[in-house]
């Protein structure tokens, strides 16, 4: 007759989806975003008939917005990143 096989139940194990690198990577890209974002922010005139030519500085058209960019990539990449398996 044919033999029964015997299974064995396995308890499913609990694991994060995400690895200790992922969460290193996000808070990196988390400090990139406020960053760029601190750096965008000001530059306005306290009277409006006063034109401020502050606005278009370095700081507010080249280095936050770069920044910001970098931020998102960041947090692209941490959300993508798998680590090799063992």
């Amino acid at each position: 007759m044919a033999k029964e096989i015997k299974k064995t139940e396995e308890k499913p194990r609990f694991s994060f989806v995400f690895t200790k690198t992922n969460y290193i990577i996000m808070g990196i890209g988390l400090v990139l975003l406020a960053l760029g974002y601190i750096l965008l922010a000001g530059g306005g005139s306290d009277d409006p008939n006063v034109f401020n030519y502050e606005m278009f500085n370095t700081r507010r058209l080249y280095v936050a917005p770069i920044l910001i960019i970098l931020g998102l990539i960041a947090e692209v990449v941490a959300i993508m990143y798998k680590p090799k398996e063992q």
